[in-house]
């Protein structure tokens, strides 16, 4: 039996728009490692005789190019979200610029890859490992999102279609493009296999409720590292209005 006896405080973590955008996020990738999979290598059978199914797979793309606007528009808005957001949506949690992110990162490989330790790395947000590494898969949605692109303009005349053209142009033409985006699903497929898997095995040792979180927003963190996470604040609060006090002071002497 695993008990806990440390007190912990329930921590509003997930707003709103972070967890409509990985809740969002989460279909229509599935939707579209489905329809580009069926796209790149479509069966030889027609399936039905009926003249409603003659033409399935056109709706495979267009479900395909739904899917892909979506998951642009649903992007955009979580980049908006990384400047909008609380403490733990933004973009500095994602890049790893502090040495305590550093070691955060070592002492989660230590846990999650080499089992070194079975003793967690306790964090209120995403720990520094799991956040360099959705900073990687934001760098492969702004990929996936060009390379499709540049392939959707080869059958459109859209105003972006220009620049996209050039864009296959100088990467060697449509199928060095293709390739590209192809080899990108299952990077989205192997992240989403390593992802679940991390969840439930993360919500298992740290018992914080961090599975659930991403649907009501709130995680239970041990109080004590609530309370240093509030001391930091803190502290950073009072350097920051003792900047803008100097600067003041500054600015009227000058």
């Amino acid at each position: 039996m695993i008990s806990r006896k440390a007190p912990l405080r329930e921590v509003y973590v997930w707003q709103l728009p972070v967890r409509i955008f990985h809740w969002v996020n989460a279909f229509v990738i599935t939707v579209l490692c489905v329809t580009g999979y069926i796209i790149g290598d479509p069966p030889a059978i027609m399936h039905g005789t009926a003249p409603e199914f003659n033409y399935w797979f056109g709706w495979v793309r267009l479900a395909h190019f739904i899917a892909a606007f979506i998951f642009i528009i649903n992007f955009a808005v979580r980049i908006y979200w990384f400047f909008a957001g609380n403490d733990f949506a933004k973009w500095y949690n994602y890049i790893p610029l502090k040495k305590k992110q550093w070691r955060g990162i070592f002492e989660t490989i230590k846990v999650d890859i080499l089992l070194l330790t079975p003793k967690p790395v306790y964090d209120i947000g995403h720990n520094s490992l799991a956040a360099f590494t959705y900073f990687g898969l934001f760098i492969i949605m702004i990929l996936q999102a060009l390379t499709g692109f540049a392939m959707f303009s080869a059958s459109s005349n859209n105003i972006m279609a220009p620049f996209f053209e050039k864009m296959l142009i100088a990467s060697g033409g449509f199928f060095p493009i293709r390739d590209i985006h192809h080899i990108l699903m299952w990077a989205f497929i192997l992240f989403a296999i390593v992802h679940i898997y991390l969840v439930f095995y993360h919500d298992y040792i740290e018992r914080n409720g961090i599975a659930s979180s991403i649907i009501g927003g709130w995680k239970f963190i041990d109080n004590r590292l609530v309370e240093e996470y509030e001391k930091e604040n803190e502290s950073e609060r009072k350097i920051k209005n003792k900047e803008k006090e100097l600067k003041d002071i500054k600015e009227e002497s000058a």
